[in-house]
């Protein structure tokens, strides 16, 4: 309910509502587009983020194959890859990922915003289930792929609480980053989000908003690129501070695994001129 890729749908003449819902775009040739891009003179190689507007792993994807037919793409030129979801359905590419993690070319971040079943059906319906995340993420780590968490999006008064549980879960379940972001209510997302924090949460509803406008300097919410991720005020202080104290007693890595971009090579088609040395 609280995705900001909802206004995307806004932008195209639908509703961010019912028809972000049951509505789905996607392109069918995403992989071949990618790998023109990648076999340009001009392309330089840096890690390439799958899931930042929208989740990579969407149910849709079990017929689709979309995403996994990016990772093979990515295999094949040697390309470092960080993916973000809320997806147990993960696990079906662990093939691809497994043998790009041993040449440090793939990082999986698994986003949590509360390990309360009941809570996560009403408030993020069709994910997966915070418990298996967590045990995908066992999986992952078994398997050599390096996991993370992103405790996203953090939400004033309703799962704040929960912050440091995650961080010891998701860590107990081998995570070995982390990171957070403060709930964004952007265009029409803040008018749908209250709709659903009165219906769902109606005794915490009033608090709720008041923090969240106190962390965007009165507003609903607040552009600002160095500020949008995590606010500003007490509150927001409140919440680096628990953050990091956590991270540190838990033995989180504070820098984020770098992958490497070094490998990168494009590689032969059918046809092509063999090199010559």
């Amino acid at each position: 309910m609280y995705c900001f890729a909802r206004p995307s749908h806004a932008y195209l003449g639908l509703s961010p509502g019912l028809d972000f819902e049951t509505r789905l775009f996607y392109k069918p040739d995403a992989a071949t587009l990618l790998e023109q891009e990648l076999r340009r003179p001009g392309h330089r190689c840096s890690p390439i983020a799958l899931g930042i507007n929208t989740d990579a792993y969407q149910p849709v994807e079990r017929e689709l194959e979309i995403s996994r037919e990016i990772l093979r793409v990515l295999e094949a030129f040697q390309h470092p890859v960080t993916i973000v979801t809320k997806s147990a359905l993960v696990e079906r590419d662990l093939d691809i990922l497994a043998r790009m993690a041993e040449r440090n070319l793939a990082q999986v971040l698994f986003s949590i915003t509360t390990l309360d079943s009941d809570l996560s059906r009403r408030l993020e319906p069709r994910t997966t289930a915070p418990r298996r995340r967590l045990e995908a993420m066992r999986r992952l780590t078994a398997a050599g792929v390096p996991v993370g968490v992103m405790i996203a999006p953090v939400i004033p008064v309703l799962t704040d609480p929960e912050l440091e549980t995650i961080l010891k879960r998701s860590r107990d379940a081998g995570a070995e980053s982390a990171g957070y972001v403060m709930l964004r209510l952007p265009h029409e997302v803040k008018d749908l989000f209250r709709e659903w924090l009165h219906h769902h949460a109606p005794l915490k509803a009033d608090h709720v908003i008041s923090v969240i406008r106190n962390l965007r300097s009165g507003k609903d919410y607040d552009s600002a690129f160095g500020t949008r991720m995590r606010g500003t005020g007490p509150f927001a202080d409140l919440i680096a501070r628990r953050f990091a104290l956590a991270c540190k007693r838990l033995g989180f890595d504070r820098d984020r695994r770098s992958l490497d971009t070094t490998l990168f090579k494009v590689p032969a088609r059918g046809g092509d001129q063999l090199d010559l040395f």
